[in-house]
C-alpha cells in the first residue's frame, strides 16, 4: 500500500477496487486470486457455489451467489467492473454498473494492467496453449524465478492457475478466440500453431490467421516471437514476421536449427508420458554438447513440441536450459489435460479438454499408445453449435481413431440451440461400423452405457470443453458396481499415471463458467443407423 495514494501496490489506480462479474470462470478467478495477492478489495458474482468460489471467499473475496445490482455494493466504496466476453449486455451486474456511470474493463485489460512493469511472456495459438502456458510456467518456478502467471486451467501441483509471484516474470495464456490477446504487450511470445477456429466470432478462417498478424505488432521492441515450425500455419506466420523485421526463433522437427532454436531429434512414449531428444544450437561447442534429453509426464508428439516452446521461453527470459530441462521433467501435467481420474473394475478412466478435431486427433493418437494392448472407449461431448456445423465431417474422421465411440448432445455454452445440429451429426461422421458408434442424447444414460461397453484393461477417455469432465466419477461408480469382486478405490493415482481430481465443477472453454453437474434426464441410447458406405 502505498502512503500517499492508499493504493495497493503494484496495480493501477482503475484497480483499487475490483468487483468480478462470473467471478468463478478460470480466466475471472486468476485475475481475483492476483488481485487478493496484491492487497486489492474484490466482490464478484457467480451463478453458483463452486470450489473455486469457495477457495476466493477464503482468501477475502466477497462473493454472491447469482446476479443482481445490488451486488456491485459489497465493498467500501465504487468498484472497478471486470466482464468476460461471456456476460451478455443485458446481465443486471453490468447494467446497473454502466447506469451508474461505473469503470467497465474487460478481463483482457485487467489483466494487461496486471502485466505492467513486469517481462511478459503470452503463450497463444489454436491449440496447445493451456500446456504450453502451464510447462513454462512450473519450468520457470524450478529455476527458482518465481514468476506471476494467469493460466487457463489448474496446475496439477499447486491445484491453482494463477498466482501473484515475486519475481519479475509474468506468464499468460493469451486468448485468441475473440481478439482479446490484442491488448497484451509480450516481449516474448509463444505460438504454437493457427488453425481456423472460433468462426462464430472471426467469421472466416482468414479472419482468424490475420488477428495472429495483427497480435505481432503487440510484441515489444526487442522482442521475440517463438514459433513451431512443424505446423503450417504458424510457419506461415514466423515469415511474415521475418519480412517486419521481427525476431523469430522456431522449434520442433522442421526447425532450421539457427543458433536460438529448438530441433526435436527424436520424440518416444514411455508409459503415459514420452521421452524426446532435443537440440539446442549454439549452447555447445559440439552437437553432442547441445543435444538434451527430456522424459515429459504427458503423452503425444503434440506436447513434446509444447515442451519445446516452453523451453524456448524459458530461454529467452534468461533461464538456464539445465533448469529448464529439469523443471519440464518435473511437470505433473494440468487439470483437464489428460487427467487421471482413477481405476475401476480394470479400466483407467482419464478426462481432457480437447475441443476441435486436430485436438481430439492428437490426444486419440497419444492414448493409443498409454492404452497399451487395451481399447480406447472416448465419450465427446461437442461444444458449441457453431462449431459442430462446421466441423463434425473433422470431429468424425478424428473420433475413429477410437475403438468405441460415445457422442453426447451438444454442450451450447453461450449459445442458443441451432435448428438441426446435434450430437448425431457427428456420431453419423465417424468413420467406424455402426455398432461402435453410439449417439447418447440423454446424460444420465452415459455412465451405464460406458460402462456397459469398457473390457478389463481399456482406456476410457471423457472428452470436451463442457461438463462432460463431471462424468469421470460416474463412470467409475458404475464400473465399480459392475465389478463387486474386483472392487478398486474410484480416484487416485496409478503407476505411471499422471495424477489428478475428480471434481464435480468443470470450467467452460468459452464462458469461463463452473458449470457443475448436469441435472438431465436419464433416456435411451441412439445407435448410429447403418448407412451405405
Amino acid at each position: 500500500m502505498t502512503a500517499s495514494t492508499g493504493q495497493p501496490a503494484g496495480v493501477s489506480a482503475e484497480l483499487k477496487r475490483v468487483h468480478l462479474i462470473g467471478i468463478g470462470g478460470a480466466g475471472m478467478s486468476g485475475i481475483a486470486r492476483i488481485l487478493l495477492a496484491r492487497g486489492v478489495p474484490v466482490s464478484g458474482s457467480d451463478a453458483k457455489d463452486s470450489r473455486t468460489v469457495l477457495a476466493l471467499r477464503a482468501q477475502g473475496a466477497r462473493i454472491a451467489v447469482g446476479h443482481d445490482a445490488a451486488n456491485l455494493v459489497q465493498l467500501d466504496g465504487p468498484p472497478t467492473v471486470v466482464i468476460s466476453t461471456a456476460i451478455r449486455a443485458d446481465n443486471p451486474e453490468l447494467a446497473a454498473a454502466r447506469q451508474r456511470g461505473l469503470v467497465v474493463l474487460h478481463r483482457s485489460e485487467a489483466l494487461a494492467a496486471l502485466m505492467a512493469g513486469r517481462q511478459v511472456a503470452c503463450v497463444t495459438g489454436t491449440h496447445g496453449k493451456t500446456s504450453t502456458t502451464s510447462m513454462l510456467t512450473v519450468a520457470l518456478q524450478h529455476c527458482g524465478l518465481d514468476p506471476s502467471f494467469a493460466i487457463g486451467g489448474d496446475l496439477a501441483a499447486a491445484g491453482s492457475g494463477a498466482h501473484h509471484g515475486a519475481g519479475e516474470i509474468f506468464v499468460a495464456e493469451a486468448d485468441e478466440s475473440d481478439g482479446s490477446f490484442l491488448r497484451f504487450s509480450p516481449r516474448v511470445a509463444v505460438v504454437t500453431n493457427v488453425e481456423a477456429d472460433h468462426l462464430d466470432h472471426h467469421g472466416t478462417a482468414a479472419a482468424y490467421a490475420q488477428v495472429f498478424r495483427d497480435f505481432l505488432a503487440r510484441i515489444t521492441a526487442g522482442g521475440t516471437l517463438l514459433s513451431c515450425a512443424d505446423d503450417p500455419g504458424a510457419e506461415e506466420l514466423a515469415r511474415h514476421a521475418e519480412q517486419t523485421g521481427l525476431r523469430v526463433r522456431r522449434y520442433g522437427r522442421n526447425a532450421p536449427g539457427a543458433a536460438g532454436d529448438a530441433v526435436l531429434l527424436d520424440y518416444r512414449p514411455a508409459g503415459t508420458g514420452g521421452r524426446l531428444r532435443v537440440r539446442l544450437p549454439g549452447t555447445g561447442a559440439t552437437p553432442e554438447e547441445e543435444t538434451h534429453s527430456v522424459t515429459v509426464a504427458v503423452p503425444g508428439e503434440h506436447m513434446a513440441l509444447n515442451a519445446l516452446g516452453a523451453l524456448l521461453a524459458g530461454l529467452e527470459l534468461g533461464a538456464p536450459a539445465t533448469g529448464m530441462l529439469e523443471g519440464l521433467a518435473e511437470f505433473s501435467g494440468v487439470r483437464r489435460r489428460f487427467e487421471f481420474k482413477g481405476r475401476a473394475g480394470g479400466v483407467a478412466v482419464y478426462d481432457d479438454y480437447a475441443h476441435h478435431p486436430t485436438e481430439v486427433a492428437a490426444q486419440l493418437r497419444a492414448v493409443r499408445t498409454a492404452a497399451g494392448e487395451g481399447r480406447v472407449v472416448v465419450v465427446f461431448q461437442p461444444h458449441l453449435y457453431s462449431r459442430t456445423k462446421t466441423f463434425f465431417r473433422e470431429f468424425g474422421a478424428a473420433l475413429a481413431l477410437a475403438d468405441e465411440v460415445v457422442v453426447l448432445d451438444v454442450f451450447a455454452a453461450r449459445e442458443d440451440p441451432e435448428p438441426g445440429v446435434s450430437g448425431a451429426m457427428v456420431a453419423d461422421a465417424v468413420t467406424l461400423p455402426p455398432e461402435r458408434v453410439h449417439y447418447v442424447p440423454k446424460w444420465s444414460a452415459v455412465p451405464e452405457v460406458v460402462a456397459g461397453l469398457a473390457r478389463p484393461g481399456d482406456l476410457v477417455l471423457t472428452m470436451g470443453a463442457g461438463d462432460v469432465t463431471v462424468l469421470g466419477p460416474e463412470i467409475l461408480t458404475e464400473l465399480n458396481r459392475r465389478e463387486p469382486d474386483r472392487r478398486a478405490p474410484a480416484t487416485g493415482s496409478a503407476p505411471g499415471e499422471a495424477t489428478g481430481s475428480a471434481t464435480g465443477t468443470t470450467t467452460d472453454e468459452a464462458t469461463g463458467q463452473d458449470t457443475g453437474p448436469d441435472t438431465r434426464a436419464a433416456g435411451p441410447v441412439v445407435e448410429r443407423p447403418e448407412r451405405a458406405r
